[in-house]
């Protein structure tokens, strides 16, 4: 081996990631919430930038062909706007204060509720352990407990337990309509949610009709008491491209209005022209420069996006023509391979990406279903097998629910899709579905 040391001209061939391209992969990945985010930030950072926002953002497609509004569709969707502004709600603490200014109480005992109210969390259980408030006020437990039963009689009922069982539990006596209901709540609560009630039928004396009357009862108290003062807005979905149907030919469109525009701002455009500062200069070219990758970063970003919705509705026509029941199987590697682009560039594209389509508005993630074995033909979806699934679950006999195993024996039989046990399993936790054994009626 030769070790001779020296200089040495090599030629060699790489790819380099500038900061143009990098900057174009980041903004293509970005939800619409993140873009307008990372733009914000822009905007302190470069003062050539200005940004212009959307006047208005109805659900209605919009496509960029100038279209005449009417008066009716502006008056239709100032009605829409309406209909989205969020309901001012009272908070849980002032709601139970006006509840407690009934009672006599005493200055620590307004202190300790007081204190209990601010450890409520959004679902309204209690988040403070009652030794901790009674060291924090000098008192005893017991006088703790007292003040927190005082709260639970208020409402909403339930507020203010500190799990599940116990919030049951102050629905059902304040209710009293159940007492068998208490029972099982307060002394076999566990066995009971898990559906072992053969146990508790042999314990107490009754029959497992009489438990599933009980199990009916349950499901209709709160779990949640609190979450209804919960202060978080709706959150509204603004899809990214439209769909629409146009007499059996698809159209796809970007959103009108969803995405903000970057202009640059002219009064400092003029400066830079007429400065002869070059550290100025020098400052102003950068900023330019930034503001022209930015452009077409965002350009390029909405392009990519409608290629990819535009080749997933080529190949998906009638799902959006008839709906998500005639999915068919498709992948990402197709998409790109069709498009000759990089996966990942796909998957970026769809990445948080929502699509409006004549039946509703998905993330265009959904559009995506790896391919199954089916006894006939045609090819079957993952989502389409778990529409299946769960429409075969729906109508099954309740006081004699089918295993998997019978699932995954019938799906094969009458629809043809082949799933083993263990994916009947998976998909059925995917839909939230539980076992046969939980799902057992006792009428």
């Amino acid at each position: 081996m030769d070790m001779k040391m020296g200089l040495f001209q090599q030629q060699t061939l790489k790819l380099t990631m500038t900061q143009e391209l990098s900057q174009a992969i980041t903004l293509l990945q970005y939800s619409a919430q993140e873009l307008q985010e990372f733009l914000d930030n822009k905007l302190l950072e470069n003062p050539l930038l200005s940004l212009e926002h959307p006047s208005q953002v109805t659900y209605e497609p919009m496509f960029r062909q100038n279209k005449k509004r009417t008066t009716q569709a502006r008056n239709k969707d100032a009605a829409y706007w309406l209909e989205q502004i969020g309901e001012e709600t009272t908070s849980i603490e002032t709601d139970l204060l006006s509840q407690l200014k009934v009672h006599e109480l005493t200055k620590q005992q307004e202190s300790i509720l007081l204190q209990l109210i601010h450890n409520l969390d959004g679902n309204g259980y209690l988040r403070i352990d009652i030794e901790e408030v009674a060291e924090t006020n000098g008192i005893s437990s017991l006088e703790v407990e007292e003040c927190l039963k005082e709260l639970q009689q208020l409402e909403p009922y339930g507020i203010a337990a500190r799990n599940l069982q116990e919030c049951l539990l102050i629905q059902a006596r304040l209710d009293g309509s159940n007492e068998l209901a208490e029972m099982i709540l307060e002394h076999h609560f566990f066995p009971f949610v898990e559906k072992k009630w053969k146990g508790i039928a042999k314990h107490l004396g009754v029959s497992m009709q009489q438990i599933q009357g009980v199990f009916d009862y349950v499901q209709e108290l709160n779990p949640r008491p609190g979450a209804h003062y919960s202060l978080d807005r709706p959150a509204y979905i603004v899809p990214d491209v439209v769909v629409e149907n146009r007499g059996g030919r698809l159209v796809v469109g970007d959103y009108d209005g969803n995405s903000p525009r970057l202009n640059a701002d002219k009064t400092y455009l003029k400066k830079l022209k007429e400065s002869k500062d070059q550290n100025l200069n020098r400052y102003w070219q950068e900023k330019w420069q930034e503001y022209q990758w930015l452009s077409k970063g965002i350009q390029h970003r909405k392009e990519t996006i409608l290629n990819v919705m535009g080749k997933i509705a080529e190949k998906q026509t009638q799902c959006f023509l008839t709906g998500m029941n005639e999915l068919k199987p498709m992948t990402m590697k197709e998409i790109a391979d069709e498009l000759g682009i990089h996966e990942s560039t796909v998957s970026r594209a769809v990445k948080e990406k929502y699509v409006q389509t004549p039946f509703g508005t998905f993330e265009m993630r959904e559009f995506f279903s790896s391919s199954l074995q089916s006894t006939m033909d045609e090819e079957i979806s993952g989502k389409n097998a778990r529409s299946a699934l769960e429409k075969m679950i729906s109508k099954e006999d309740k006081q004699k629910p089918l295993s998997d195993q019978e699932l995954s024996a019938r799906l094969r039989a009458e629809q043809g899709i082949v799933l083993s046990r263990r994916t009947v399993a998976k998909y059925r936790d995917q839909l939230g579905l539980p076992s046969s054994s939980k799902r057992k009626r006792y009428e």
